[in-house]
């Protein structure tokens, strides 16, 4: 094991690959003590480079409530890591941005103060102790059960548990926004388009239980506003368990006006508008069915991720200012030195993927992939994204403000979900739409509107 991993206790490597079983008593009592309530070290590393987790205070939460609200606008990085420099810091880089630097050369990363202010609403954190002696992965780990809006698995037994609390980790109840994509190419153009989108978080819903859920995990809503595919719409309802029962998706087409079925939008089937940098499976650096890879939790290690990236959500300026040839505008983005799970995904024998080997990063304190590393046949490294994460005070709760996925040996990059200069604001709300919004007679009605 890579020395710069802190490994995990013997007791919990010990245990079978699929463990069937919830925490312990004494395990959930540590949960709100020296862990969290959903499993991160409370206490600061030895070096107090990284502090203790501090949930924010209500007057914060209040003050957030219009989304503008910037804690550390006005901190300067400690230091910058470029390619001149950058094998210095090696030991807390992940191999995706070591591949950056040597790459670019215009590449930095600006390392900020590190601040642990990932903060959920208490229905959450009691949730999470509630089910942690309940909670399960179901037959073959394909889902989970014996949980309800909680981090299922606040204290990991084994990779897949750990990927499943990035899958089901709370971001709000309903949420609201438009947002830009940008493909940028070699020789530096690029192409934008805009779209807006509607989530119902179904897990997280305040007015239902886990028997309720019906194995849907969310519905998804998108309708492009570019001028070439104005009016375009997606639906999609997310399964829990995939494999079991695979996602519905329909497409709305204006030309045609006539709703369809979508085919095969998993693993790693394309994505409409990404030109071939982000498969189905990358929506949120990962998403859907686990089956086809086995996951090895390797431990905790403290590496620079994007954080509090509050900068990239501001109304004010053109997205276009945010991409240059080759990577994300160094100036826009914050990096932080953070405690992750180190989770390798390696795919199963007899299973198709254009990625043969995933390793992923897992914020500790939000459960939310940072960063992720994607290797070919060959187990070359080939794509790279990083999550530019952001306290969302209004919900309470940490989120993207936009994902980047860098194709390295096309040398294209596509930014997803950029929030930065839209006109609207993105909205959130604890109060549950109808499911009648998320049909498929509704497509046509939104795309319309």
């Amino acid at each position: 094991m890579n020395k710069n991993i802190m490994p995990l206790a013997l007791s919990l490597l010990l245990i079978a690959p699929l463990a069937m079983a919830g925490l312990t008593p004494e395990q959930t009592q540590q949960l709100g003590t020296t862990l969290t309530p959903v499993g991160a070290e409370q206490a600061a590393n030895a070096a107090n480079t990284i502090p203790a987790w501090e949930k924010l205070s209500d007057n914060v939460i209040e003050q957030g409530q219009d989304g503008t609200l910037e804690l550390y606008a006005d901190e300067s990085p400690l230091f910058t890591i470029e390619q001149a420099n950058y094998k210095e810091h090696a030991d807390k880089l992940t191999a995706g941005q070591i591949k950056l630097f040597e790459t670019y050369p215009t590449f930095k990363m600006h390392i900020y103060p590190s601040h642990r202010n990932a903060t959920w609403p208490e229905v959450v954190y009691n949730n999470t102790v509630k089910y942690a002696p309940t909670a399960t992965l179901t037959e073959g780990g394909n889902g989970i059960q014996g949980t309800y809006n909680a981090i299922p698995f606040p204290i990991p037994q084994n990779g897949l548990e750990a990927v499943w609390n990035h899958i089901v980790r709370f971001r709000g109840i309903y949420e609201d926004r438009r947002y830009s994509n940008i493909i940028t190419y070699k020789n530096g153009s690029s192409t934008i388009t805009d779209a807006e989108i509607q989530k119902l978080y179904n897990f997280n819903r305040l007015d239902q239980t886990e028997e309720e859920l019906n194995n849907i995990l969310l519905y998804f809503k998108s309708t492009s506003l570019a001028p070439k595919k104005a009016g375009q719409a997606t639906l999609v309802h997310e399964t829990i368990n995939q494999v079991e029962r695979a996602r519905d998706a329909w497409i709305y087409n204006p030309g045609f006006r006539r709703v369809r079925r979508s085919p095969n939008l998993s693993y790693d089937a394309p994505v409409s508008g990404a030109d071939g940098l982000r498969t189905a499976d990358e929506t949120d650096m990962f998403n859907g069915a686990t089956d086809r890879y086995d996951w090895d939790l390797k431990g905790k290690k403290e590496i620079y991720i994007p954080y509090n990236n509050e900068k990239l959500v501001r109304e004010e300026g053109n997205p276009k200012d945010l991409v240059m040839p080759g990577h994300l505008n160094p100036d826009y983005a914050r990096y932080e030195l953070h405690r992750v799970w180190v989770v390798e995904g390696t795919l199963k024998e007899g299973q198709r993927h254009i990625y043969n080997k995933r390793t992923m990063y897992i914020d500790e304190d939000s459960w939310s992939i940072a960063a992720a590393d994607m290797y070919d046949k060959r187990n070359g490294l080939w794509r790279v994204s990083m999550s530019y994460l952001r306290n969302a005070y209004e919900i309470p709760a940490v989120v993207s403000a936009t994902d980047v996925f860098h194709d390295l040996q096309a040398r294209r990059y596509m930014v997803y979900g950029l929030i930065y200069g839209q006109p609207k604001r993105p909205t959130y709300a604890s109060n549950s739409p109808s499911r009648n919004a998320f049909t498929p007679n509704s497509l046509k009605q939104r795309s319309a509107r």
